[in-house]
């Protein structure tokens, strides 16, 4: 436990931060579960948290500062849009760059969506304006679900950038490819362990999502493999009352066959879909530019 004298230093620190000139961004830390989160706040020229800004989340095991994140934060404050992109903590305390692999797994796919809710509150605090989620990849399945299952008052709007599918035939497969063995065994033990309370009890060697040969908790490893519709994006959109926006790129070679999945529920007003051709699924370098011109479209419309 902090004394309190740490705690007002921390708090008049965060002050700093808010107040200080954030043309190139700075971080912000938050506490949750006795876990310090961290995000970049990117306010736009001549705006506070007032106006508004975007919360965007990163993909699986990924981070706020990589190219895809990175580079769209700059786009949109560039364009007078305030950005907070925020770092999951994946159970890791204060976490900064890809996930070491290292690491013996103990977050579970939703964890996303508690810390999604702590930093909202965070910025009901703050007095912030309206906030559009966004989600890529993994991260994009995760906001999905936070605004269908859960919802905030802040929330106006939901950008969901490649944002992850799923079927059980094709995530046995992959998860084959990837570690050398079949996934029923490592899934059957970790779900017992869970149903027996010894969820925290850790499989060695299990391997989790990139990582192979990864140290994993039985809660880790059923959150992410156990059986669930949920985690096909496309099958959540008819849940999601916000205004939502799908961004496609049309050579992703990880989320296969989006546009034919979303164009069926587009109705050009709760839910459209943007497909920019020619982007791989990072959209990096100049594809952020066009992710930002749909973006303004969809604000400027008033979704």
């Amino acid at each position: 436990m902090r004394s309190s004298g740490a705690a007002l230093a921390a708090l008049l620190a965060l002050s700093v931060v808010l107040a200080a000139p954030a043309s190139a961004g700075q971080e912000v830390r938050i506490k949750h579960q006795g876990l310090t989160l961290n995000g970049m706040l990117k306010t736009a020229d001549g705006k506070t948290l007032a106006d508004g800004l975007v919360l965007m989340v990163h993909g699986t095991l990924a981070h706020n500062a990589m190219d895809t994140m990175a580079n769209l934060a700059t786009v949109l404050s560039e364009r007078g849009l305030t950005v907070l992109s925020i770092n999951l903590s994946l159970g890791i305390d204060d976490r900064h760059g890809m996930y070491d692999c290292a690491v013996t797994h103990r977050h579970r796919h939703l964890d996303a969506l508690d810390e999604i809710t702590v930093w909202l509150d965070w910025l009901k605090r703050k007095g912030s304006g309206p906030v559009v989620l966004l989600g890529h990849s993994r991260g994009g399945n995760q906001a999905a679900r936070f605004a269908a299952e859960r919802g905030h008052p802040l929330l106006r709007n939901l950008v969901l950038m490649a944002p992850a599918t799923w079927n059980e035939a094709a995530a046995a497969e992959a998860f084959e490819r990837r570690h050398g063995r079949a996934l029923a065994e490592p899934l059957l033990q970790a779900r017992a362990l869970v149903k027996a309370g010894r969820g925290d009890e850790v499989i060695p060697a299990a391997g989790l999502l990139y990582c192979p040969g990864a140290n994993v908790t039985a809660a880790s490893f059923a959150s992410y493999y156990s059986s669930d519709p949920r985690f096909d994006t496309p099958s959540i959109l008819p849940d999601i009352k916000l205004p939502t926006l799908v961004i496609i790129a049309s050579d992703d070679a990880v989320v296969r066959n989006l546009a034919a999945r979303v164009k069926p529920l587009a109705d050009g007003k709760r839910l459209r879909f943007a497909v920019i051709d020619g982007a791989g699924h990072f959209f990096l370098d100049l594809f952020a530019e066009d992710i930002g011109d749909h973006i303004e479209t969809l604000l400027a419309a008033g979704g």
